[in-house]
């Protein structure tokens, strides 16, 4: 049983975030597009937490190359719509499959496989080599930083419990196949992001029902309130270092959340993200927070139906097939 708390806060966490936040405070007078850029680099491992032991703490470079490495082998995969829809199916399922061979598995499925989904946003460009570049210059430089942090006699939090055998291959079938309608369906109405719907399919779908459910309403509500937050700082136009220093706030306090049961860091990254964009679109701050608002709900609602409707007919099926022949 998971006895973190919904919603916890650490202040030495929350003054780590602001060191990771550095660079983009300092650059955004000049360029906040590259100053968001910088702080949505370090979003992986302010998210993915501080291990106790600084030997342990060598993971942070991993995951940040992993998720510079997935996002890009998303914008490959985005340049086909066909090729796209059966990779997302594909990677999904072998994912799922390895998910039981160790932590290396359950990475590749937790964070690989959504970052790869986001990445369909993409186009492969120079912008987006230098977009994943920050990701991992960001990683290296945050583990950099959790080095100067002491050591603590604690043991890590257990990962979730992943089914095994069978389970897992049903599951990826599934995922897969919530991922790829939501590739295929971004493709087929032309959805600018269409990355938005598939990575919220492939960060909210869990084999275990209840950490569906909750992950579903985390990342819906979550991702509302930090994009209605992009807005608002877009309407209100403040100057780019003010700017510059919300973003750090914002690093700083999802760094400092980071051990919360609940599914809030959704919130913080759509901030970031959705910053940046309006930063550089003509488009009015009303019409992303509507875009980006509308694709998470498509992705939470399919991630629901395939995740617990769909198993849930199935088993109905089963047990009315079994009385029909008993």
């Amino acid at each position: 049983m998971d006895d973190r708390a919904g919603l916890s806060w650490r202040w030495s966490r929350f003054g780590l975030g602001m060191l990771f936040a550095v660079p983009a405070i300092v650059v955004a007078p000049f360029d906040l597009s590259l100053a968001v850029a910088f702080g949505i680099g370090v979003v992986p491992a302010a998210a993915f937490g501080m291990p106790p032991q600084r030997r342990s703490r060598a993971i942070i470079p991993v995951v940040g190359v992993l998720s510079a490495m997935a996002l890009l082998l998303g914008s490959v995969l985005a340049a086909s719509p066909v090729i796209a829809v059966v990779g997302v199916f594909v990677l999904a399922v072998l994912a799922s499959v390895n998910a039981t061979r160790g932590r290396g598995g359950q990475l590749l499925l937790v964070l690989a496989l959504p970052m790869t989904g986001i990445g369909l946003s993409f186009t492969w460009s120079p912008v987006t080599l230098g977009f994943a570049a920050c990701i991992v210059v960001g990683s290296i430089y945050a583990w950099i930083l959790m080095l100067l942090w002491p050591e603590r006699d604690e043991a890590p939090h257990p990962p979730p419990p992943v089914p095994r055998g069978r389970a897992m291959l049903v599951y990826g079938i599934l995922l897969g196949a919530g991922a790829a309608t939501a590739a295929a369906l971004g493709f087929l109405w032309d959805l600018e992001h269409v990355g938005w719907a598939t990575g919220a399919v492939l960060l909210v779908m869990r084999p275990v029902r209840g950490q569906l459910i909750a992950r579903s309403i985390g990342r819906a509500v979550s991702v509302l309130i930090g994009a209605l937050a992009a807005a608002v700082v877009a309407v209100l136009d403040p100057a780019d270092v003010v700017v510059g220093i919300v973003v750090g706030l914002v690093i700083g306090s999802a760094c400092a959340i980071q051990e919360s049961r609940w599914y809030v860091v959704p919130g913080f990254t759509t901030f970031l993200a959705l910053t940046l964009i309006m930063s550089t679109s003509p488009e009015p701050p009303a019409e992303r927070f509507v875009e980006r608002a509308v694709e998470t709900l498509i992705g939470v609602g399919l991630a629901l139906f395939f995740g617990a409707v769909v198993p849930s007919i199935v088993s109905l099926l089963a047990r009315v097939r079994r009385r029909s022949s008993a």
